[in-house]
């Protein structure tokens, strides 16, 4: 079973988000798993408006290349800048490889989340 710290909030595209005034955004252990050995990471200009559900990015590995969504509405304030040289630092640790803070335009989707317990569920 993969990884699912409670702290977090998931969406069913594997995305998790650390709440806060900004959310850092990442994708899950079971994401990272399914990838595989990652090999880039494309990540949006700090500024950017991001819908939720809408693409914000794209993430590439030996397997396939993925997009990666919103988990919520906001503005992007903060990008991981050190994935453009290192994007194997998701593989190591995906929790603490955050690639996005968004500042929410709507803290009320946080809610909308699923928290671990419901996102464990998914995985089962």
């Amino acid at each position: 079973m993969s990884n699912v710290p409670s702290d977090l909030r998931y969406t069913a595209d594997h995305e998790w988000l650390r709440p806060g005034a900004t959310c850092a955004v990442g994708i899950t252990a079971f994401a990272v798993e399914q990838l595989g050995d990652i090999t880039m990471v494309e990540l949006p200009a700090v500024g950017t408006v991001v819908e939720k559900g809408a693409r914000f990015g794209t993430i590439e590995s030996v397997k396939s290349v993925s997009d990666l969504y919103a988990p919520i509405s906001g503005t992007v304030t903060k990008v991981n800048g050190a994935l453009k040289d290192a994007p194997e630092a998701v593989n190591a640790d995906c929790y603490a490889a955050w690639m996005v803070e968004i500042t929410p335009s709507d803290a009320g989707q946080i809610d909308g989340l699923l928290g671990a317990d419901a996102y464990s569920a998914t995985l089962a």
